[in-house]
């Protein structure tokens, strides 16, 4: 006489030694998602999840925070006929003159190449951009 195979074995049996739900669709998987991270899956979250219930670390006040508004030169030169159009910028004979802090820009950065020569009034200029002006003929003026 041949063993049954398991699928003989439990004929007759309603769930066939799997309990109640399990073994059809998405049965007994302890709830869905994070369920149970506090109860029957704790060891689980000690173990791989340890940072996952409560605060960590802490974000500045923005008060405190500085938002530097900077520009580089190549953002410059693209706005520069734009700027002379509406009248922020004026140009006497080749030299053209912007203020960038009246622009709300904080500080100027180097990048990008110098094509004429420029007074540029700024409260701050990182000194790549400082002497690419000045190798172009022109000046930064620091508030």
């Amino acid at each position: 006489m041949s063993a049954k195979k398991r699928g003989e074995k439990f004929r007759g049996r309603r769930t066939h030694g799997r309990g109640k739900k399990a073994g059809r669709g998405k049965g007994l998987r302890g709830g869905h998602g994070n369920a149970g991270l506090h109860k029957h899956k704790y060891m689980y979250t000690v173990k791989y999840m340890p940072d996952h219930f409560g605060r960590h670390g802490f974000k500045r006040p923005q008060s405190v925070v500085a938002h530097n508004e900077v520009i580089n030169i190549s953002t410059l030169n693209e706005f520069l006929p734009r700027l002379l159009e509406v009248g922020l910028a004026t140009q006497k004979g080749k030299t053209v003159t912007v203020d960038l802090g009246e622009l709300g820009y904080d500080k100027l950065l180097g990048n990008g190449n110098v094509d004429k020569p420029m007074i540029i009034k700024v409260p701050q200029a990182s000194k790549k951009a400082v002497s690419k002006i000045e190798e172009a003929g022109g000046k930064v003026q620091l508030e």
